[in-house]
């Protein structure tokens, strides 16, 4: 809009005498210039987190591209789908303050104290909620160990202001996708959307092999990650919805939906002509688990 244009649109509303009609139309235009990107990732294992950028690739990895999204792109805030908040229904955290939750258990001393801080973002929390009314807000979360160690190395100034949307357990894979799909205003409006879980992840098996000191992957980890990144290149995204039924390993790979889901909001995000690029995808680095990570829509 150029400023003739403006100034008429501004001498229209005020002949109709409403101010109001002004500051909706001001609130509604776009706040950047081009669409923030969407990026699914792994958030490491609870193991990871003592370790630097320079023993953890994985780390060094969401440190690069973190370095590239704040320098090509304004990101006013981050909005983060961990598989590690699971409730009834699907709630926002709309808190100013972001309490670090250290939601895992029987690590050595140094494993707590790691600290990461970065404030909330409560007016962009808030706009979930009007996009979507069936959302609840709450305060009574923080950043869990699916959000924060991932966060200290994407953005380690703690400069960009967070929050986290839980993942309603009991729903379907599609109520999942779905509501990714509802979400895509914020990518116009400054906000990096976060789906934050694990391809493969069956704590169960390996916690069998870790036990005895075994580090190995099973085997079956690569034939399936190599499925998903073929059905995520060809942008089949029923299948992956339907990951549960489409593949002999899906079950096997993902008993639980916690770790699995993140994936179907970012996917959900993706417009037809947004490109996808991993920025991780080397073999698995424990049994049953996957650390392949994308990012969509980065021109």
């Amino acid at each position: 809009m150029n400023r003739k244009e403006f100034l008429k649109t501004l001498l229209t509303l005020s002949a109709m005498g409403s101010l109001s009609s002004f500051k909706n139309f001001t609130d509604g235009l776009p706040t950047q210039s081009k669409k923030m990107p969407v990026l699914f990732t792994s958030h490491g294992s609870p193991m990871d987190i003592p370790h630097s950028r320079e023993e953890r690739p994985f780390w060094n990895a969401l440190f690069e591209l973190g370095k590239n999204l704040q320098q090509h792109y304004e990101v006013k805030g981050a909005l983060v789908v961990s598989a590690h908040w699971c409730t009834r229904g699907t709630f926002v955290n709309v808190s100013p303050e972001q309490k670090q939750i250290f939601d895992y258990y029987g690590f050595p001393k140094e494993y707590y104290e790691v600290f990461y801080k970065a404030n909330g973002a409560p007016e962009i929390a808030k706009e979930v909620t009007k996009i979507i009314p069936s959302i609840a807000e709450t305060t009574d979360w923080g950043l869990d160990h699916g959000a924060w160690p991932m966060l200290m190395h994407l953005f380690p100034k703690g400069d960009v202001p967070v929050f986290q949307m839980s993942i309603d357990y009991y729903a379907k894979p599609e109520y999942h996708y779905e509501l990714g799909k509802q979400l895509k205003e914020l990518r116009k409006k400054g906000v990096l959307i976060i789906g934050s879980g694990a391809l493969v992840h069956n704590l169960k098996l390996a916690g069998q092999k870790m036990q005895n000191n075994d580090f190995s992957p099973y085997g079956w980890e690569d034939e399936y990650d190599a499925w998903l990144k073929k059905q995520i290149d060809q942008r089949n995204f029923k299948d992956i919805i339907n990951y549960e039924t489409s593949h002999k390993l899906g079950k096997l790979a993902s008993p639980t939906p916690d770790h699995f889901v993140p994936v179907l909001y970012s996917l959900g995000l993706m417009d037809k002509d947004d490109p996808l690029e991993y920025f991780y995808e080397e073999g698995p680095s424990l049994p049953a688990f996957s650390e392949r990570s994308f990012l969509i829509g980065n021109k």
